[in-house]
């Protein structure tokens, strides 16, 4: 018998601008907003929403986006599902920003959650981490004091060895009993590492994440780990999860680099059959793009997913951090 197939559909898509409270920096790149695609789909009595945010390293920004979503609004309204979406586009902002919409669309006509449908436990409260953009170590340090004490902490670094040193003196002496993870963005080379591998074992560092750039993951080969790395730049999609064992522990699981929470959530389930352990992150965004993120988190080790708290305004409802925990209401999406 042939699938029956879902009709009647209207898309709407627009793209929406979010500004910081201040510039955001890592390494080769400073941020100043985040602009989503925001993606609609109805069928007159029920409404899914979702967000996308991009892969601003890939090219993946709002306007890419967008002509991405056009391309396929023929095939969405004239039926697709979210089964055909995985067909239909690529890895990336704007399918994460469709197959959350028909996520959240199959929940509302069903009348159960997202997290029933897609085979996921009550979700409950996660610790996340919160992250400090790369400034001035003094700077840095002021920041970390004023972060809620009971959350990890996230360091940006910029790959220069020598302030990245400096910085995390100064952060760890800031909070001396911390969670702390580092990020290097693909800033270090396979010469840079010792060093750097040096100070965060001084400094109790507990990871480091992509220290390499993507496509020069063969330079960790016959490295010892002294510490956990995780893969973020070099795991975009499911394809590449495999490729990891061996040179990464961790895989970073981020919607808008994988397109979505379907396959958001067949990465955190494969890599532990790997053995890997599983974080999930967050290219920016608002609580819309968090609320789906928060649900494969509760699969994950290593929790970030604190983008709202760069925004000037959020929307509401929206997630809420206390304690060091993020908390999503199932009215934000879902």
């Amino acid at each position: 018998m042939a699938r029956q197939r879902r009709r009647d559909l209207a898309l709407d898509l627009r793209i929406e601008r979010f500004p910081y409270h201040q510039p955001f920096r890592i390494a080769g790149h400073v941020f100043t907003e985040t602009a989503l695609l925001v993606a609609e789909i109805s069928d007159g009595a029920h409404r899914g929403r979702g967000e996308g945010a991009g892969v601003y390293y890939l090219g993946d920004d709002a306007g890419h986006m967008l002509a991405e979503a056009e391309r396929v609004r023929g095939a969405i309204e004239g039926g697709a599902t979210r089964e055909d979406l995985q067909a239909l586009l690529p890895p990336g902002g704007a399918r994460n920003a469709l197959d959350c919409a028909f996520w959240e669309l199959e929940a509302q006509r069903a009348g159960r959650p997202v997290w029933e449908l897609a085979g996921l436990d009550v979700p409950r409260p996660l610790r996340s981490t919160l992250t400090l953009g790369a400034d001035t170590p003094e700077a840095m340090a002021n920041a970390a004091l004023a972060l809620d004490p009971r959350a990890p902490v996230k360091v940006k670094l910029t790959g220069d060895a020598e302030d990245d040193a400096a910085r995390l003196a100064a952060i760890r002496g800031a909070r001396p009993r911390a969670w702390i993870g580092v990020d290097a963005n693909q800033g270090y080379r396979r010469e840079t590492l010792p060093a750097l591998l040096e100070t965060l074992l001084e400094h109790r560092i507990a990871l480091l994440e992509q220290p390499v750039p993507r496509g020069r993951d063969a330079d960790l080969d016959g490295l010892k780990r002294p510490l956990p790395f995780a893969a973020d730049e070099s795991a975009l999609s499911l394809a590449d999860t495999a490729s990891l064992v061996g040179r990464y522990d961790v895989v970073n699981i981020k919607l808008d680099k994988c397109g979505g929470l379907t396959e958001g959530l067949a990465i955190a389930r494969q890599a532990r059959q790997l053995g890997l352990e599983v974080m999930v992150g967050n290219m920016m965004g608002t609580s819309l793009s968090m609320a789906p993120s928060y649900l494969v988190g509760q699969l994950c080790d290593i929790v970030d997913l604190d983008g709202p708290t760069f925004l000037a305004r959020d929307r509401t409802p929206g997630v809420r951090y206390r304690d060091g925990m993020i908390h999503c209401p199932v009215e934000v999406w879902g």
